[in-house]
């Protein structure tokens, strides 16, 4: 690798968030930290809803490779910004309009 570049980032999904259920949302996509160390003992560190990084089990997730414009369009937004990641329907008024009208429920991924 060039001096002047950096790796990439890496993506996560969370897979199974039992024993986290605060602090990982099953579906929802989460920034890697490279940690090597952590990646010895089977662990991956990720940016979690606390806004700081831990490791967890790497059984939890799976990673992606994210396209560069991917990566750069979903490294510019902010913390604060954060959309909803997650790939399950939203709840509520809608799901419930969409289960009245017997119209089938669409699972969507906005980043």
């Amino acid at each position: 690798m060039p001096k002047n570049s950096k790796p990439a980032t890496v993506f996560a999904v969370c897979l199974n968030n039992k024993e986290y259920p605060v602090s990982l949302e099953a579906g929802k996509l989460y920034e890697v930290i490279p940690d090597p160390e952590a990646e010895k003992h089977g662990l991956i560190r990720v940016i979690d809803e606390s806004g700081e990084d831990y490791g967890y089990s790497a059984e939890r997730f799976f990673v992606l490779d994210v396209p560069n414009a991917l990566e750069k369009a979903l490294k510019g937004i902010s913390a604060t910004r954060q959309p909803n990641t997650t790939l399950k329907p939203p709840s509520g008024a809608h799901s419930a309009k969409a289960k009245r009208l017997g119209t089938p429920r669409r699972s969507r991924l906005s980043v």
